[in-house]
Parts: C-alpha cells; structure tokens; sequence
C-alpha cells in the first residue's frame, strides 16, 4: 500500500507520558521542547564549531551543556525540503516539497503533502501547546498555513527570504502573520522573532501542559543586513576583517545574542530544567555571502559536504550528560521520531526518521553498532543551472555517491579517506558506485507516486493551454 494510503488508514494514536524506561512519572518526565532553527548557517560559523573570527558564546554554552553531533545531516542543500522532512520525518520529496516553496508559482518547485502529518499535530495530540515563532516557508496559503497543520500559535514569515530584515517584504508583499492576520511590526527580524519566542515563554509559564515551540530564524540568510551597531562592534574588534565577511559575522553574532536572551527567558521562568533543546541549521553557509562551511567543499545548494553538513546540539538537563559529542551520522529527518519518543508521543504512520533519542542520552558512549542505513539528498530547482531537473546525493557507510549539477555524472568518494570529496572513485569501486545507484533509483519510484505541484496549478495550465488552444484556431 502506498504511502499516502497508510497515512490515510493509519491514526495517528498519542498516548501521554514517556516511555518507562525513561524513570520518571509520565507529568515529571514530559519534557518541554525547544527547536531553535537557523537559516544558511554554516558548518564552521559558529566558534564551537571551529570559527575563529566569530563569538557566539550563548551557542557555544548551549553546545557545552549537552551533546554535539559531528556528522549531522540536513536532508537537502537548501530550504524549504529540509524543514518539510524534520516536520514530517519523511523524505522531502515523499511529501511533495523536492525544492524551494516560493511565493512566484512558477519557481515554486513543491507543495506540503495535505496527507503528511506534521510533528505539531502528533505532539498536540499529546497535549501540548504549539507554536511556530520565525520563518515557515513551507506554503502560503489554504492547507499549507501553520494554523492548518498542527501550530497552536503561528507568530512570523510565511515566505521564503526576506528582501528586508527591517520592512520584512518580499517582491513588496508582506508575509508577515499572527496566526492567520497580516501584521506590520517594525524591527529587525532577528530582534521580533526573539522577543516573541520569550512572549510565549512568558506565557507558558505556570502552565500545566507542556510546550513545543519551534523557533525559526531568517539569520544569517541574505540579505546579510546586521544591525549597525553590531557590525560596529566587529569592525572595531577585527578591523582587518573582509568587509563582506565582517558582515555575516555581525549577522550571526546578533542571532547568537538573540538566542541567549531566549535562554535568559527560559531559565528566568523555572522552564529551562524541563526543557529538552534542540538547535540545528537547514543546509549548509551560502559561500558567495562569506559563510564558512568547515573543512568540506562546497555551500549552499551543493550536495558536497558543506552544503548539507550542519551544527547540531542536544540539551535535556538531568538527560543529557553536558559537554558529550556523537559522531553518529544523523539527518534532520530524524528529528520527528526523535522529539516524539522524548514527548512520549507515539505514531502510527511510517516514517523514514529514526529515533536518536539513546544517542542524545548518552548511548554512544558505549559499544553500540552503527546504524546501517542508506541516506538520500535531494533536491529540484529551476532556472538556467538547473531547468527543473533534480539533482542528489546518496550515503552509505562512509560512501558517497555525488550529482552536484542535474548535468553533471556522478561521482563516488570514500569520505573517511578523502574528506573534502577530491578524488573520484566511480571507476574503481564500480560495484559500489551500481550499488548506491540502485538505491536511488528505488527512491526515485516511490518518490514518483508523490505531487508536488498544487491541484491549483494543474488546473490553471489546463485553462492556459485552452486559451492558447483558441487563439492558434483563430477564435477571439
């Protein structure tokens, strides 16, 4: 049965509680949950990470205080497909989202699957308060509104970028939402998303039922526009610095401020002890900005490393042992089975995630197997380097089967040997370059079954291709 079908005759079943072997009542070990999401941040943008020429030390501390992954994946070098697969715990294009949402149809290359369940509706079915703070950018309208898949409370951006961090327009309209009323705040984005993260904060204090807050950052995406006096404050600290450089750092330093006064919150309120804290990126650092990927290659939109390598931290206090590192390789998929399992909100549905859960507690310190599993990136793009085609990666072990470019061969590294993805080894490892092709081209015919345009667009061509009809014959 495909899919969509199972998501149909399967209920999604929550039951309160964790799990037993978590020790605890099921109202002492409901943990709130945190997701703070940045947007284009880099592998190596952050000092903990490795950045010399940046501090972010709220980050850095969140880092300390609890597990770091190494070999943390998003699921597509760019936006819209990694949060539809973190939302969902599905691969993005089995959803319908293989590309970029954009606000101009015919750019937008998916459309959010009315079938897919989205990890708000599970966890507000066990009970807690939802709310999305940020950038959405996972449709605009009808269906695909946050107020329509799970989100208690929606208080952000629907689209994709903005053309303003100060006036929050894109192509002039304004995407700016409380829930499902258009609003006009004034600010810096990154200032407006963290106060209402703490908004919210303060409002969920005392409560009885716990929170799901899902915190989306717009920073450091471009335009990179840090506010004046932060990018003083890295023009007088670093004035040898290259300028457009000099102003991403003083992007992602404002966001790291931001972060912290949310923390500030957090704990000011009592909530911080029982609240399990996830920070992560959506794809890699857009080079042509300044960002720094790390020691990989490429950024932004490359299926290299450094476009979807990403920062990952857990913090669950009393959970999660602060100051730990996994070197598991994970992928944002695997967010949903994870926030559930700690949620105790179970699932029906299948999903392509698994639960890191044990991992996040302390498992990978022991002699526990690798988790053997292929991994896939995608992602479809239009315009002139790409005419609508998808292009992909594929992970196995330390394989990596690579297609940069919808017009490109593909190519095979080992990435334990060749880190930086320099040496292409198709030619001598032919079965394993067959091997992860095969594995592709299975995901392809399941992903094949999947829309990924709005019934809308069909429709309006349908009528196009009428009018075009009538005019060729000569009719008015």
């Amino acid at each position: 049965m495909q899919r969509f079908a199972q998501w149909i005759f399967f209920a999604v079943v929550v039951l309160a509680g964790v799990p037993e072997a978590f020790g605890a009542s099921p109202d002492a070990g409901r943990p709130n949950v945190l997701l703070i999401l940045a947007d284009d941040l880099g592998y190596g943008d952050l000092s903990s990470y490795g950045a010399a020429d940046l501090k972010t030390p709220n980050i850095d501390a969140l880092v300390a205080s609890g597990v770091r992954f190494d070999r943390f994946y998003a699921n597509s070098p760019v936006c819209s497909p990694t949060r539809a697969a973190l939302l969902t715990g599905c691969y993005p294009d089995l959803v319908g989202v293989p590309g970029v949402i954009r606000t101009h149809p015919d750019d937008s290359w998916g459309v959010l699957s009315p079938q897919a369940v989205l990890l708000p509706q599970v966890l507000k079915g066990a009970g807690y308060h939802t709310a999305l703070v940020g950038k959405w950018h996972l449709g605009l309208s009808g269906a695909s509104l946050p107020s329509r898949r799970g989100f208690d409370l929606f208080h952000g951006f629907l689209g994709d970028m903005m053309d303003d961090y100060h006036n929050h327009r894109r192509h002039g309209i304004n995407y700016m939402r409380r829930d499902d009323r258009e609003i006009d705040p004034k600010g810096h984005a990154t200032d407006l998303f963290s106060q209402w993260a703490i908004d919210f904060l303060n409002e969920s204090k005392g409560q009885d039922r716990p929170f799901f807050l899902e915190l989306a950052y717009n920073v450091p995406h471009t335009p990179v526009q840090p506010p004046q006096e932060w990018l003083e404050k890295v023009r007088r600290r670093a004035p040898n610095l290259d300028p457009k450089r000099a102003r991403l750092v003083a992007l992602i330093e404002h966001l790291d401020h931001g972060i912290g006064q949310v923390l500030a919150a957090l704990r000011a309120n009592g909530q911080a002890e029982r609240t399990l804290i996830v920070f992560t990126s959506d794809n890699g650092g857009q080079l042509d900005a300044g960002a720094h990927c790390g020691p990989y290659r490429g950024g932004k939109q490359d299926m290299y490393e450094g476009g979807i390598r990403v920062p990952l931290c857990a913090v669950w206090p009393g959970r999660i042992e602060p100051g730990t590192r996994s070197d598991r390789v994970a992928v944002s998929m695997d967010l949903f089975p994870t926030l559930c399992e700690a949620a105790g909100a179970r699932f029906e549905h299948p999903v392509d995630g698994i639960s890191l859960l044990s991992t996040f507690q302390g498992h990978h310190n022991k002699a526990e197997p690798p988790i053997e599993r292929d991994l896939i990136f995608v992602r479809r793009e239009g315009g002139p380097k790409y005419h609508g085609q998808d292009y992909y990666a594929v992970r196995r072990g330390d394989w990596k089967l690579v297609q940069n470019s919808p017009f490109e061969p593909f190519q095979l590294f080992h990435l334990g040997q060749d880190p930086r993805e320099e040496h292409d080894r198709s030619a001598k490892e032919l079965a394993t370059f067959n091997a992860l092709g095969g594995v592709l081209k299975r995901h392809l015919q399941r992903a094949g079954t999947v829309p990924w345009q709005p019934p809308e667009r069909a429709v309006a061509d349908k009528v196009l291709k009428s009018a075009a009809g009538h005019q060729e014959s000569g009719s008015p």
